[in-house]
């Protein structure tokens, strides 16, 4: 850990009053600006909170050195559900091409149009963050670096801020490739991917988790021909071994050529390819491709910060330190999102936000550890998650009662001829309380909301199975699990 407690004498607070009324900014020595609140970063976790902040009342410094919506709306969940939505109507028009019985040949799409499409799209949501939306809110926005330069004193390159209190909200940025003779810059990220002239004819992608197996079926689907490499023997290590091992089934039935527990060791240019060098145990493989994706991970933004000098204590890999209320190691300042959180996804950036700003601004003494917090890859079937994983009840000593729906016997899944996966509900023992669930399926994004309501809310799975559900439905799936608590049957293990 790195941590430093200096003070600066120069970046004191002036005090100012409130009375229940919105605090007004002023001007201090040597052009500083006194604020209640300032944000660092305007990301998904910076923009949910300058919003709430101003909401309860408090006068708001939003910086930001980029652009407002992060890494989420320019090159992240945006526009990578927005590709993966239109390799969906590529797998689409070739499934009526097979109804059709003609001989044409597959399409390919042109990538230049999708891109234009989902930058549509980006600057639509965008424009919900808009600079001029966060000005009528009152908020000030200022658009450079920002780095600390004392324990409640910020600056860019033209002005100092000085703040009661502050929140760092810089997210995360893709891990680098760290494989010998692949430069950076000869790769691309799943953020620079987007930035791509035209569709690879080869794409290979090093790592196989969420994001890596969302564009290598994407790109896949939109007509390149896509290999990826795992050094694992699943892909999605978090996830339970079938729902990896259906989510592989699937992507190899869209072409994907896949290798499990292999190693990319070295990397070479050949002629106008990259030649990516792979072991698997003693078998050696070359990938030659036109363009390698790097997937491994992402690391906190936490660099040039001047952490130190606020006193916030913070490790390059894991980012910042902070305690169950989101402060970090000075308490003035807290942090939210990718840059404190293991769970990087926008649902949880904007969450712990709303838990860092009611923790600073109304010193309430929410937990982030309270969240229940559900993910999905967004692959074809989704898989998604939501609790106790069944290792992880293992390891507690919890014994655990697991409830299953395959999805070839829900009869929407079947009409829609998206009947791969299932449902799992694992309840405790004895009890009909959820602790966690698994669903794998076309609709599993949408479907894993349910349980998360039910959680937390402690619905167990008696009351869930006495909801009706329209019929018919995919969410089917999750009432039949339910009602199989009281039924014994094979659905139980």
């Amino acid at each position: 850990m790195k941590q430093s407690r200096g003070r600066s004498k120069t970046c004191s607070p002036a005090s100012h009053g409130r009375s229940g009324k919105r605090a007004r900014r002023r001007r201090t020595a040597g052009n500083r600006l006194t604020y209640d609140f300032a944000i660092v970063g305007a990301g998904p976790a910076g923009l949910a909170a300058a919003e709430l902040a101003t909401q309860l009342g408090a006068r708001v410094a939003l910086l930001e050195r980029h652009r407002l919506g992060g890494t989420s709306l320019n090159s992240g969940s945006v526009p990578s559900k927005a590709l993966i939505r239109s390799a969906t109507l590529f797998a689409g028009i070739r499934e009526v091409m097979r109804l059709q019985g003609s001989g044409q040949s597959e399409p390919v799409a042109d990538l230049r149009r999708v891109v234009a499409r989902l930058r549509e799209i980006e600057e639509r949501i965008g424009s919900y963050h808009s600079l001029e939306r966060l000005k009528r809110m009152g908020v000030d926005v200022y658009f450079d670096a920002a780095r600390f330069v004392g324990p409640r004193c910020v600056e860019t390159s033209a002005t100092r801020l000085v703040f009661d209190k502050a929140l760092v909200a810089t997210g995360a940025r893709p891990a680098p490739a760290n494989i010998p003779g692949l430069a950076e810059g000869s790769y691309v990220t799943s953020e620079s991917v987007f930035e791509l002239a035209k569709l690879p004819q080869h794409l290979a992608v090093v790592g196989g988790g969420p994001l890596g197996c969302e564009l290598a079926q994407a790109f896949c689907r939109l007509g390149s021909r896509v290999t990826i490499l795992q050094d694992e023997a699943k892909f999605l290590p978090r996830e339970e071994r079938d729902a990896a091992q259906i989510l592989a089934q699937s992507m190899a039935r869209d072409g994907v050529t896949i290798y499990l527990n292999t190693k990319v060791v070295g990397a070479r240019i050949e002629k106008d390819s990259l030649v990516l060098e792979t072991e698997n145990y003693d078998m050696k493989r070359q990938v030659a491709a036109d363009h390698v994706l790097v997937s491994v991970g992402r690391i906190p933004n936490v660099d040039a910060l001047g952490l130190e000098a606020a006193g916030i204590s913070f490790d390059p890999t894991h980012g910042i330190a902070v305690d169950e209320f989101l402060r970090t190691t000075n308490p003035h300042v807290y942090a939210a999102g990718d840059v404190c959180m293991p769970h990087k996804y926008t649902h949880v950036a904007e969450s712990t936000a709303h838990i860092a700003v009611r923790n600073s601004l109304r010193r309430a003494r929410l937990r982030h550890t309270d969240l229940t917090i559900p993910w999905c890859t967004f692959c074809a079937p989704e898989v998604a998650h939501v609790g106790l994983q069944v290792w992880e009840a293992r390891a507690r000593s919890i014994p655990i009662k697991t409830f299953t729906v395959m999805m070839q016997d829900v009869d929407r899944a079947i009409t829609d001829r998206q009947d791969v996966g299932f449902v799992k509900l694992h309840v405790a023992e004895g009890d009909d309380r959820i602790l966690g669930a698994t669903i794998v399926a076309s609709r599993a994004s949408e479907m894993i909301n349910e349980i998360c309501v039910a959680m937390s809310t402690g619905i167990g799975l008696r009351a869930l199975a006495e909801v009706i559900h329209t019929y018919p439905s995919q969410s089917a799936a999750i009432r039949l699990a339910a009602m199989s608590l009281d039924e014994p049957s094979q659905r139980a293990t």
